[in-house]
């Protein structure tokens, strides 16, 4: 059981490694932190904590250094998430600043999130699988190829060409577009796709002039539809992994790999625990079971209207665990105030 003070000599062990990357030894937390106790009895301190395996000694006669099960206990005993400087919080809003769709604000966030934590950020999308489409348009651009917009009611937009293989004109297209906005329009996406798998499955009704044409349409709808239900993620900073390179005691290329096929950090994000304020933790050795036993990921959850998703930023176990948490809690408070307002989120 550890004591309230050896708490605090954990937390400046903790504090004092993150600064500096160098061991810490009981003279150091003396002269940094005011405990008011001699050294001799801050060596005690720490040799109980070293007892819990909550830190270690990299090196005969070094300082001490956390462990993964050290970094846990300091994270579930912080006793507030640091506020975010009012220059950090101008830097988010500046980033997330300015109308646009979802898919650019999911890419300037994590734009913004690595900014403010020098670490890979991650944002999950939030599942679109009980969205509902709000709207198709067909953009005719000549007469063998046409644009496909597909909006959903939860802000998710889609542009794609189709390329029909026919001649369309105006009058061909009015009555395609009229007859797929009747197909999916104000369906939920799981039954939009359905419903477009079977009209496809159907094939060209005999004797239809419009046939081959919305035979196309239908299919790129139906794939675009189908990409909406799929789970991924928008990832930024990934060179930030290189820069920190010395905080891994092995090879970075498992979080390359992780990062590249993003199922691995797909399942992980989906599987933190979170608190009662939405923030969740996974460190080190917990990630085990993902390959990323050097790496630990601090999200924070985020609402798009209804839809919940996360967060978060991955970086080496040696990180700043409270400004990092308030970073992902901050930007993703933005983020469903943002999502919130009309020109996003519907």
């Amino acid at each position: 059981m550890v004591s309230e003070r050896g708490l605090q000599v954990l937390r400046a062990i903790v504090q004092d490694y993150v600064d500096t990357r160098e061991p810490v030894g009981s003279k150091a937390i003396v002269e940094r932190h005011a405990f008011g106790v001699s050294a001799a009895t801050i060596r005690n301190d720490m040799a109980l904590l070293e007892d819990e395996e909550l830190i270690v000694a990299p090196h005969t006669s070094s300082g001490r250094v956390p462990t993964d099960k050290g970094y846990r206990v300091f994270v579930d005993h912080l006793a507030q998430v640091r506020p975010l400087s009012p220059a950090q919080r101008t830097a988010i809003s500046s980033f997330l600043e300015g109308p646009s769709d979802l898919d650019e604000v999911l890419t300037r966030t994590v734009r913004a999130l690595t900014v403010l934590t020098g670490h890979v950020a991650i944002v999950q999308y939030p599942s679109f699988a009980r969205a509902t489409v709000s709207h198709v348009e067909l953009v005719r651009l000549d007469a063998q190829k046409v644009l496909v917009i597909v909006v959903t009611d939860t802000g998710r937009v889609s542009q794609r060409l189709a390329f029909p293989g026919v001649e369309i004109d105006e009058e061909r297209m009015q009555r395609i577009r009229g007859r797929v906005s009747d197909l999916v329009v104000g369906v939920p996406v799981r039954e939009g796709v359905a419903g477009v798998a079977l009209a496809v499955a159907d094939g060209e009704t005999a004797g239809d002039p419009d046939g081959p044409a919305l035979q196309a349409i239908l299919r790129v709808i139906g794939e675009e539809l189908d990409d909406f239900r799929q789970d991924r993620l928008v990832l930024a900073g990934s060179a930030n992994l290189a820069r920190s390179e010395g905080d891994f005691r092995g090879s970075i290329y498992p979080l390359l790999e992780a990062i590249e096929e993003q199922v691995t950090l797909l399942k992980l994000m989906s599987e933190m625990v979170a608190d009662d304020q939405g923030l969740a933790a996974s460190i080190g050795r917990e990630n085990e079971p993902f390959g990323l036993s050097e790496a630990s990921v601090v999200a924070s959850e985020y609402d798009a209207t209804g839809s919940r998703a996360r967060v978060g930023v991955l970086g080496p176990t040696r990180m700043d665990y409270p400004t990092n948490l308030a970073a992902v809690r901050a930007v993703a408070r933005y983020l469903t105030r943002l999502l919130d307002e009309d020109d996003i989120a519907r």
